[in-house]
């Protein structure tokens, strides 16, 4: 989206632009075999009555994960957060003192190893704004927990900022720890890891429309609200009072195909962008099967069968579902060259999108400058 800028003699564009990303990933790296000795049950409360290395075989056919990032258990969210936000920092070399905003999305606050209930006071963002010592009374840090679409909400919600004249330079963190908040009883919990990813976005004049062309945003509540919710463990016998992430799968899977493509689709024409001219898409990495099935769907929508290759890069093999990470970390990797058969050309349009509690769905369509 654009922000004009009148003077006495002139009218300046300008754009809100991705100058510049990092991330953070845990060391921990947990395979798919660390599950074998689980004892998962169904959501009845009865005993899954099949072997873990089928269960698994089963889990990697439909999600593609085959290992994800767990967190040491002296690291919380916030941490996490702030170790993208130096490497965003250092790597765009800029003064986060200039930093209008920081927008720190996350579901769950900083969750601790040894108690693990949310704390979220002070926010996040706060927490992220003392450990980088910033000491600029005007850069406002706040948290923006809106689902797995968290941080491409807060993209969304940093375009409003430049738009407005409100911001010239503002970093969009998405930093989440699943890892603490999922059912060791719950096979849905090989699904979720931890990790995080920033960006800078900033104010750019340009003669040619460049970085957010259009964005397209939907919450649907009423019918879809508790797909994705908090509740005690599968293991009636579990020795805690936590409660869990669970997921209605087959429902949200449903949800997720016959909204997401079309928030693509509208976010597109509200862009005046044709789908033929997306070079990259994108999507939440949750699960690949889901993940290919909007794609398809997408296509569909536009009359199109052949699926352009590599179109639709991917990290969940090896990073799992980190929640509101995913987007920028895949980003980052992209945008600094660090993803083989991928990059980011001069004048390429690419979609971001992203679906989940709430439910929630968004799209941006960008254009690299």
């Amino acid at each position: 989206m654009k922000i004009l800028f009148r003077t006495s003699s002139m009218t300046k564009t300008f754009y809100s632009v991705i100058s510049g990303a990092g991330h953070y990933l845990p060391d921990q790296i947990i395979k798919n075999e660390n599950f074998l000795n689980s004892q998962f049950y169904e959501s009845t409360g009865t005993v899954i009555n099949q072997d873990n290395s089928e269960i698994i075989e089963k889990f990697h056919q439909i999600t593609g994960i085959s290992e994800r990032r767990y967190s040491s258990d002296e690291q919380v969210t916030s941490d996490l957060g702030y170790l993208a936000a130096v490497d965003a920092i250092n790597k765009t070399k800029i003064n986060p003192e200039e930093l209008d905003y920081i927008i720190v999305a996350h579901n769950f606050g900083d969750v601790k190893s040894d108690n693990r209930k949310s704390d979220m006071v002070p926010s996040l963002a706060s927490r992220i704004k003392a450990k980088l010592e910033i000491q600029n009374p005007y850069t406002v840090a706040y948290d923006l927990p809106f689902g797995c679409p968290g941080w491409l909400q807060g993209l969304i919600q940093a375009d409003y900022y430049i738009k407005s004249g409100d911001a010239k330079k503002i970093m969009v963190i998405g930093t989440e720890t699943l890892s603490r908040v999922s059912d060791p009883h719950d096979r849905d919990s090989m699904i979720y890891s931890d990790g995080a990813g920033a960006v800078i976005v900033e104010a750019v004049e340009s003669e040619t429309p460049v970085g957010i062309l259009s964005h397209l945003t939907r919450s649907d509540a009423v019918d879809y609200a508790y797909l994705l919710k908090m509740d005690k463990s599968y293991n009636s016998e579990y020795k805690g009072n936590e409660i869990f992430l669970k997921m209605n799968g087959r429902k949200l899977y449903e949800y997720a195909l016959k909204t997401v493509p079309q928030v693509i689709q509208d976010a597109l024409a509200k862009a005046k962008v044709s789908i033929e001219n997306i070079k990259k898409v994108l999507i939440h990495q949750a699960n690949e099967k889901m993940d290919d099935a909007m794609l398809e769907r997408l296509f569909r929508l536009n009359h199109i069968k052949d699926i352009p290759k590599m179109i639709m890069p991917m990290t969940i093999a090896e990073f799992g579902n980190n929640s509101v990470a995913t987007l920028p970390i895949l980003f980052d990797f992209i945008f600094h060259g660090k993803m083989k058969d991928h990059s980011f050309n001069n004048g390429d349009h690419i979609v971001f999108a992203s679906v989940g509690a709430g439910m929630n769905a968004n799209a941006v369509v960008y254009r690299m400058p």
